[in-house]
């Protein structure tokens, strides 16, 4: 079933998804927006709450699929949580805008798409090429999911990629969208209520001090709201977003690992072990550094093809043979009893 599943999804994905009722950072801002208020607005204010808020989404899941134990259906739901949670179609639009500017030569156009893909996944390591950001970005959103479904199923997949997508800041995209045109709005109908008052008022003298008065107040004291407000839900963002970074860093040091193996079984061996042998116990170096690492010991290139359009292919390609091979390997686990 978890085979079926995951060929079924990645065919579709290639294939058909295109909109973003597909993307997991869909679902994810509308349940930023709901914790901001009522019951769940609580679970944020501790440590303990906020793992509980992280994985209450695959726990939901997870439990809907325990109570109606029925394969068919079990089939579907696994299906439908991967496409959503390894759906990129926008870093896979940015990447084949990258493509373009890179045959045609404009080199200012490939940084800049490059450095909008930077912005939106939180990349902020230098030492990593081009190719090896892409490779992250692959790693993330396909092998890292597919690693944490074949182990722990739905629940897993929903836990990693919610950790993935409130790490990155295009998650907050949106809602800082919505908030400014709230307050906008807002602002707006406080400054007409506010000229409707004075205009009103204007034939006496004291009604009409009184209101310029009232109305400043309300002024002050809106302006005031709005600041609090936008200090505090920065705060919040900052908070989950480094509770999300600190998380991700240990799920991904098993995948990583995993992977990097890969790497140098569908690439070059004997210098990509080394690498990998290198990075073996090591919980200290961030996981894009040493996947970028293994994956430059797998597919050597020279240094004067840093960041160009054949080193991208190259290590892009070298990705999709990795995602081959792991489910080979999971073909070869559900054979043998070890996977359902």
């Amino acid at each position: 079933m978890t085979l079926i599943s995951m060929l079924i999804a990645l065919i579709i994905e290639r294939l058909a998804v295109r909109t973003k009722a597909w993307q997991w950072v869909s679902y994810v801002q509308p349940y930023l927006q709901v914790s901001r208020q009522g019951p769940l607005a609580g679970l944020l204010n501790s440590q303990f709450g906020m793992v509980l808020w992280w994985l209450l989404p695959a726990i939901a899941v997870a439990v809907v699929l325990l109570v109606v134990d029925f394969w068919l259906l079990t089939l579907l739901v696994n299906t439908v949580v991967l496409l959503l949670c390894i759906g990129c179609w926008h870093y896979r639009q940015l990447y084949k805008q990258y493509l373009n500017a890179a045959e045609r030569q404009d080199q200012e156009a490939a940084y800049l798409v490059m450095l909008q893909i930077n912005q939106h996944a939180g990349i902020i390591s230098d030492e990593l090429s081009h190719g090896q950001r892409l490779i992250w970005l692959n790693f993330k959103y396909y092998a890292a999911v597919l690693f944490w479904f074949a182990l722990l199923g739905a629940f897993g997949a929903i836990a990693y990629a919610m950790l993935r997508q409130l790490a990155e800041p295009v998650t907050y995209l949106d809602l800082a969208a919505v908030k400014t045109s709230t307050e906008t709005a807002n602002a707006t109908d406080n400054e007409v209520a506010a000229d409707a008052a004075l205009e009103t008022a204007s034939d006496l003298d004291s009604a009409e001090q009184t209101a310029s008065t009232g109305t400043a107040f309300e002024q002050s004291t809106a302006q005031s709201a709005f600041t609090t407000s936008n200090a505090s839900n920065l705060d919040q963002q900052q908070r989950i977003q480094g509770f999300a970074a600190d998380l991700s860093h240990w799920a991904d040091w098993l995948p990583v690992r995993l992977f990097g193996l890969g790497f140098a079984l569908v690439g070059h061996f004997s210098k990509a072990s080394a690498a990998l042998i290198a990075y073996l116990v090591d919980s200290s170096t961030p996981a894009e550094i040493v996947l970028a690492d293994i994956a430059k010991a797998a597919e050597p290139l020279p240094d004067e093809l840093r960041n160009c359009n054949s080193e991208v292919c190259s290590l892009v390609q070298l990705s999709k043979r990795n995602i081959l091979f792991f489910l080979a390997l999971v073909a070869v686990l559900t054979l043998s009893g070890l996977l359902s």
